[in-house]
C-alpha cells in the first residue's frame, strides 16, 4: 500500500506557489524575444539540424528585472520546499515518494486560502 502524507499547509502553499511561478516564468521567457542582447538573426545549417533564429531585439530592462524577479522567487520556494522541516519527518525512501506525491498536490488545503504564501508577511 502506498504511503499517505500529512503535508503541512505551509510547505502546500510553498509548492503551490512555486507551480504558478515557474508557470508565470515560463510563460514570459516564451513571449520574450530569443536573446537578452540586441543580436543579428541568423541560418546555420551545418549541424546534425538547421538552426535559424530572427534578429532579437534583446531584453528591455523592464523584462530583465521580471525575469529576475521571478527566478529569485522561484529559487527561495525551492530552498523552502526542499528543505522543509518536514522532511527531517519523513525517512528513506519515503521521502523521495513523499517530494514526488507534494510536486502532484493540485491547490492548497481547504480553509489555506486566507494563510501568507511562505516569505510574504501577513
Amino acid at each position: 500500500m502506498a504511503a499517505t502524507y500529512d503535508f503541512p499547509s505551509d510547505l502546500l502553499a510553498g509548492q503551490e506557489e512555486l507551480h504558478q511561478v515557474r508557470a508565470e516564468l515560463s510563460a514570459l521567457l516564451k513571449r520574450l524575444p530569443w536573446s537578452v542582447e540586441p543580436r543579428d538573426g541568423f541560418s546555420d545549417d551545418n549541424g546534425w539540424r538547421k538552426v535559424e533564429r530572427p534578429a532579437s531585439p534583446g531584453w528591455s530592462a523592464d523584462e530583465q528585472a521580471e525575469v529576475e524577479k521571478l527566478r529569485r522567487r522561484e529559487r527561495e520556494l525551492a530552498v523552502f520546499v526542499s528543505t522543509h522541516r518536514y522532511w527531517s519527518e519523513v525517512m528513506g525512501p519515503d521521502r523521495v515518494r513523499g517530494r514526488a506525491e507534494l510536486k502532484r498536490t493540485p491547490g492548497t488545503p481547504p480553509g489555506a486560502a486566507g494563510e501568507a504564501a511562505p516569505g510574504q508577511g501577513p
